[in-house]
């Protein structure tokens, strides 16, 4: 999957945002998963942007709220 850019964010409808929301939080409980089992290092980088994409969709859902 992937991950989203600041101008890929504002680019989207509310409801858009909600599901991507939904898809990234999924997506970082697999990897949380394989990272308790013994993942390789590779899964390090894909957990860490799976997080700042996370961070970047809910920032952008906040500021639309003000």
């Amino acid at each position: 999957m992937s991950h989203l850019k600041s101008r890929e964010i504002d680019g989207m409808s509310k409801e858009a945002r909600e599901s991507r929301l939904i898809e990234l939080r999924e997506e970082l409980l697999q990897l949380r998963a394989q990272q308790a089992l013994g993942g390789s290092a590779s899964n390090l980088g894909a957990y860490k942007a799976t997080r700042r994409s996370i961070a970047r969709l809910l920032t952008k859902m906040n500021e639309d709220k003000e």
